[in-house]
């Protein structure tokens, strides 16, 4: 019997090994093997079994089974397949993403050693001082306890247990360790809701569509604090009742414990957490239980999507314009919500995209019947927040303060809430303490060595960071080194130095931070927002992390510190993304009995973005991009495809650019090529980037087969790829051309 396996390598071939005699009754498709390839043992997966083969050469043999059963059953083996073939990569490298290396249904838990103290009338201990302190010690817990625990008692606790334990003193137990399944806390919370008319009409649709049990997909568009985490649990609960299971995807599931915590609530121990947290044991334990099905519900980040749970019946895509559902790197650069639109295909299940403010691609497709459209329009607390919008340019003049971060409204509004028991968010998109460091004089800016982008200065450890590549230096400049001035100052402004402003206008107020430079743990964001759920805290100033899923009642005011960051970006999408980001900000406030108000700084206030979104006007603004897009062939209505070559060396970048760009004899009717260019940033990371942009008209080619055709025959040809120097990275639908 021989075996096609496939590897995590750049090779879009399967090899074919000979099953050994003991292993031919025992393999099976989806299992995974270790074998040789050249001189190294590496893992692979049976993805073929047959009798005979028709090659003639020498054929190596399997060594060993990895597992016990397959990872895969027949339907994740065709999502790997499409997945290697829509993302144009090798298919051992899409089962890597699906199956990572560390994964075991072999996986056994760790043991630890405990001990426990059995009563003797008579203690002879009279010339061991150290195990008669032990000893004592133990009886006072009458309880199982960790040998290790003992560690403050004596030096070494294995010892002098083994030494009790064979005089008859003690009990010595190996116990099972549980790994933390969770990396992060979750409280769970409780909720007695009564459905809204709309609410009801949206799970009368969902329910339909699981009992069918056909592949169907709705959009779920539901305003901020519309109750779409009930449609959830409800819908779930159904999925459940038919003994089917559920996937649910959260964007970064730290930052929405509240979801989680729900789901906790309501079904207990049958729900798993998947995210990037977790200690590679738990991972482990995760996966093999995952396997054996004993979780009906998994949560988690992007790459939840391949969980290998059985019988799926539905996937909930949260805030499914989220760009965190976009794997950059490495291949497969996989876009999870249409990952779970094709999983829901082959499972024949439900696919629910939920957003306030969906991207742009899900919303057209809502209006054209591609997916079907549910509304929620009104929100679960009642009345919207009041919006304002401060010119900060007349703010300026009529203050004669220029310069200031926040507006005299703002500070009203704040010391008014503040004042009331209140709380307060505030968004502001940029962290660090100043964004860059420029010379007064001349203007230079001082840039990373390894990415040509400022560093960020940092006030607590007072060092200069690139939030590209973590290049850190630890001084500052004192003297410009292009014209020696020693004019050297601070330049903007980041989440720090809005704290420390904060701290001293606001003295006794309970301030905290809530960025990426905070957020090292997935434990430090969950404390933070449970103490500001609690109460605790005062303000709470993040970058967009704060912006979306958080659901505190007791926040009644949300300030955009400044509303145009990241306004004018040379991306198409860049209008959309402040808009959702404005959007969703405004949404978390008055989410409770109080009244809401939001507060929006802008030195544009007449710009169509900031205009739309403070009057939460989602359609009036998507009309408007829907038009612009189609206007310049843009997604929705085009398929599109980057080629960005990167490389150490310039000159080579573009010299493998040009190839590819020359080697286009004729371009298909529909398809439009933008480039070749340097990209926006055009070095990171000690790599200088450039990249050719294609568009192909979905009126011409409505599935994006002529595109993909198209690219594939031009990366053969060029014969530049992803091992090449320099290197070619395809990544199909970008969410950035930056």
């Amino acid at each position: 019997m021989f075996a096609d396996i496939s590897f995590p390598i750049s090779s879009y071939q399967v090899f074919t090994y000979k099953v050994p005699d003991e292993l031919i009754n025992r393999l099976s498709i989806g299992m995974r093997v270790k074998v040789p390839l050249g001189s190294r043992i590496i893992r692979g997966i049976i993805v073929d079994l047959k009798k005979s083969t028709n090659f003639s050469g020498s054929i190596k043999s399997i060594k060993e089974m990895i597992d016990d059963q397959p990872v895969l059953d027949k339907n994740l083996w065709e999502l790997i397949k499409w997945l290697s073939k829509y993302y144009n990569c090798p298919i051992g490298v899409a089962a890597k993403a699906v199956l990572p290396n560390n994964l075991s249904t072999k996986y056994e838990l760790k043991t630890q050693l405990y001990v426990k103290a059995i009563n003797q009338d008579k203690l002879v201990l009279n010339h061991a001082k150290t195990q008669k302190s032990v000893y004592t010690y133990l009886q006072s817990i009458q309880s199982l306890i960790p040998v290790n625990s003992l560690k403050d008692h004596c030096s070494n606790p294995n010892d002098i247990c083994k030494q009790l334990h064979s005089k008859g003193f003690v009990e010595l137990v190996n116990q099972p360790v549980l790994p933390n399944l969770s990396g992060i806390s979750f409280d769970p919370i409780h909720k007695d809701i009564q459905f809204t008319k709309d609410q009801s009409s949206a799970l009368k649709n969902i329910f339909s569509a699981i009992n069918s049990n056909m592949f169907q997909s709705f959009l779920l568009h539901g305003v901020t604090g519309s109750g779409k985490t009930e449609i959830y649990i409800e819908a779930a609960r159904h999925v459940v009742s038919k003994n089917k299971t559920v996937i649910i995807l959260l964007p970064e599931i730290a930052l929405t414990p509240q979801i989680a915590g729900r789901f906790k609530a309501v079904f207990g121990e049958s729900v798993a957490l998947w995210h990037s947290k977790l200690s590679q044991s738990a991972r482990a334990w995760t996966w093999k239980k995952i396997c054996l099905g004993e979780y009906k519900v998994v949560i988690g980040a992007r790459s939840s999507i391949f969980s290998p749970l059985k019988n799926l019946g539905l996937v909930i895509v949260d805030e499914e314009q989220e760009d965190s559902y976009k794997q950059d790197s490495p291949a497969p650069r996989y876009h999870a919500r249409d990952v779970a639109l094709i999983r829901g295909k082959i499972n024949k299940a439900t696919v629910l995209l939920a957003s306030a403010t969906p991207s742009l691609e899900s919303y057209y497709n809502s209006t054209i019947k591609k997916i079907k459209y549910i509304n929620l329009p009104e929100r679960f607390s009642g009345a919207y927040p009041k919006v304002h919008i401060v010119d900060m340019i007349n703010e300026s003049k009529e203050s004669n303060k220029y310069g200031e971060i926040f507006s005299r409204l703002l500070l009203e509004k704040m010391k008014d809430r503040l004042s009331n028991g209140q709380q307060i968010i505030l968004l502001h998109n940029r962290r660090g303490f100043a964004p860059a460091i420029r010379c007064d004089d001349c203007g230079e800016i001082y840039l990373c060595n390894h990415c040509k982008v400022s560093l960020t200065y940092h006030r607590l450890g007072k060092f200069l960071q690139c939030h590209f590549c973590n290049q850190i230096k630890n001084k500052l400049p004192e003297i410009c080194g292009e014209c020696n001035s020693y004019n050297i100052r601070l330049s903007g402004t980041g989440t720090q130095k809005i704290e420390d402003l904060l701290s001293n206008e606001f003295p006794n107020a309970s301030i905290a931070r809530l960025d990426t430079d905070v957020a090292k743990s997935g434990e430090n964001i969950t404390k933070i927002l449970q103490n500001f759920s609690n109460k605790k805290i005062d303000i709470l100033l993040g970058t967009q992390m704060i912006a979306k899923g958080l659901d505190f009642a007791n926040a009644t005011l949300v300030g955009i510190i400044n509303a145009d960051t990241g306004l004018y970006l040379p991306d198409y999408r860049a209008g959309e993304k402040v808009f959702q980001l404005i959007y969703q900000s405004a949404g978390r406030a008055g989410r409770g009995d109080s009244p809401g108000e939001v507060v929006i700084q802008s030195y544009n206030p007449d710009n169509t973005v900031i205009k739309s979104a403070a009057q939460l006007n989602l359609k009036k603004y998507y009309d408007i991009c829907l038009n612009e897009r189609k206007s310049l062939d843009y997604p929705p209505f085009s398929w599109i495809v980057k080629f960005e070559v990167r490389g150490a060396k310039k000159d080579s970048v573009e010299n493998s650019i040009k190839i590819i760009s020359d080697g286009i004899k004729d371009m298909p009717k529909g398809i439009e090529k933008l480039g070749p260019s340097y990209c926006y940033r055009e070095k990171l990371k000690d790599q200088y980037r450039m990249q050719i942009v294609f568009k192909s008209k979905k009126e011409f080619d409505p599935v994006g087969s002529r595109l993909h055709k198209f690219y594939n025959s031009l990366i053969i040809n060029s014969k530049i790829n992803a091992s090449s120097n320099p290197r070619l990275i395809v990544d199909v639908n970008p969410t950035s051309l930056l």
